[in-house]
């Protein structure tokens, strides 16, 4: 044997033993593709593939469940992603771009992204993420067994939290009995509202006792002159319904929110982490982690219309102090218990 061949074999064999094996299913030097495709802003610092950089909690949760399941950016793993900015009208023509780039699975969030991701392909299967009621919206035949090439997790369960919501919101602001509903612009035709949310509300609300007046716009440019009639009607707390459209301008939802001197409850942590005052919602983290499940099984070889559709179970309290004294208000002992976070 020449010397450092015995060597070299030693370290070769070591290196071989450290390497990841590929998970069950998956083909050995592959390299998997996704499209991410969300109604969301663009990071202000993204990769050469549009995609957030790691330090984003959000991208991080759903990165760290692809790891735990074989899959690693820049390794076997590249994430392609692209993002309407709150311009639902945007996504027909991104979610083509994906197809055009030969994705293995595309990511689609909220409902828009989902059908236009769905009208693009038929073939390429379609993980979807913050849908609301998917079956009455014709993206899947059911929740149990979806068909076709879509499958997921829906936000069904945030329809049961409308009225959690609500109490809590009457928590902090014991004393209010007018609370405003801000609800999103008119929806088109080809995205149906959740007609029975404001049955779930008001009945909630006659059971505290709370009276809600509802306030709806066109688009971004009417927000301030709907605070201001909030504030003529002598609102005395703010109730935002969920939807995709306050995430894109959660920043200047909070300010008003704040320069009019409303207590708002909103339906997830970015609103907190801005300045909002509370938040109660699913646990977004622990949902975009469950992501990497599908995308595990499809890899894998299942048909994404077997798969049935996820509903959320775990939900979160996030209570911001800081805005809280801003306002003059206290959180009550009981919510500071149960609170997964609070923002100083």
């Amino acid at each position: 044997m020449r010397p450092g061949v015995g060597v070299f074999s030693v370290i070769l064999a070591l290196a071989l033993l450290a390497a990841p094996a590929p998970s069950d299913g998956q083909q050995p030097g592959k390299v998997y593709r996704i499209g991410w495709l969300t109604n969301a802003l663009k990071p202000k610092d993204p990769t050469p593939q549009n995609c957030p950089r790691n330090d984003d909690p959000f991208w991080r949760a759903w990165l760290d469940g692809l790891q735990e399941r074989g899959y690693n950016q820049g390794q076997n793993l590249v994430i392609e992603c692209r993002w309407t900015e709150g311009r639902d009208d945007r996504a027909p023509a991104l979610a083509a771009e994906l197809v055009t780039l030969k994705v293995d699975l595309i990511v689609a969030g909220n409902t828009a992204q989902v059908r236009a991701a769905k009208q693009a392909t038929s073939t390429i299967p379609i993980v979807m993420r913050g849908v609301l009621d998917p079956v009455r919206r014709g993206l899947v035949e059911s929740l149990a067994h979806p068909g076709g090439n879509v499958t997921g997790q829906t936000d069904d369960a945030g329809l049961d939290i409308l009225g959690r919501r609500l109490q809590l919101l009457t928590q902090v602001v014991p004393k209010a009995t007018r609370i405003a509903t801000l609800h999103p612009p008119v929806v088109g035709a080809g995205n149906p509202p959740a007609t029975h949310w404001p049955e779930i509300l008001e009945a909630e609300a006659r059971a505290l006792g709370v009276s809600l007046h509802p306030y709806r716009f066109q688009g971004p440019e009417d927000l301030e002159g709907v605070f201001v009639a909030m504030t003529k009607a002598r609102a005395e707390a703010l109730f935002v319904v969920p939807h995709p459209f306050f995430n894109v301008h959660h920043r200047r939802l909070i300010d008003l929110a704040a320069q009019h001197r409303l207590p708002a409850i909103y339906s997830d942590r970015l609103y907190v982490a801005a300045g909002g005052l509370m938040a109660y919602g699913v646990n977004e983290l622990a949902t975009v982690r469950r992501l990497s499940t599908y995308v595990d099984r499809i890899f894998k070889g299942a048909n994404p219309g077997d798969l049935p559709v996820e509903q959320p179970t775990e939900f979160t309290l996030i209570l911001n102090l800081k805005t809280a004294k801003a306002l003059g208000l206290t959180f009550p002992e009981t919510l500071l218990i149960q609170a997964e976070e609070q923002i100083r």
